[in-house]
């Protein structure tokens, strides 16, 4: 192996250690924020599995470069992580809309809170008013609430976990093609 096959196969290495490792880590960490009803926190999860979604692209393509430098195309565990790392990006981005989606969930269920919260406040300034119109409270809307974004952190942690485990698939046929 050469010394250019050495620097980009370091690459390949430090570019799935550096994006894959930060992605994951911020991916599990959403549905603990949506069950939390944290939107600013999650809006911050959202950037950072996009930033480093795409910059799992440098893995493909340092591991492409490396692979043609060796002329190992033709082998099958080749294959298998390449296809492997194509459902991940796939999966990547169907998390990233389901994130954008539970952003954007919960800022409107805090907008709806706010002016809830807000109507009630000026409720409180004539108590008198409460009566006259003979409004109470819905007995079913604390529990509305927390069901906020519910599809999106079921389906975040699935896809999150699933991720997961493709890319630890990945990294052993890695390990095991490079054995052989």
């Amino acid at each position: 192996m050469s010394f250019t096959d050495r620097v980009v196969l370091w690459l390949h290495i430090a570019a799935a250690v550096f994006t894959i490792g930060p992605a994951t880590a911020a991916i599990m960490a959403t549905p603990r924020y949506i069950r939390k009803r944290n939107a600013v926190v999650l809006g911050y999860l959202r950037r950072v599995t996009g930033i480093y979604a795409a910059g799992t692209l440098l893995v493909l393509v340092f591991g492409l470069i490396v692979t043609q430098q060796l002329h190992d195309f033709s082998k099958p565990w080749i294959s298998a992580s390449i296809t492997l790392y194509v459902v991940s990006a796939v999966l990547l981005i169907l998390i990233v809309r389901d994130q954008r989606k539970a952003v954007n969930a919960l800022t409107a269920a805090q907008a709806a809170a706010d002016a809830t919260d807000r109507s009630d406040e000026a409720e409180e300034a004539g108590p008198d008013q409460e009566a006259a119109h003979g409004e109470r409270p819905q007995p079913g809307a604390a529990a509305g609430e927390l069901r906020v974004a519910a599809v999106e952190r079921g389906r975040i942690a699935m896809m999150a976990g699933i991720t997961a485990l493709i890319w630890l698939a990945i990294l052993v046929l890695m390990v095991w093609g490079s054995q052989s």
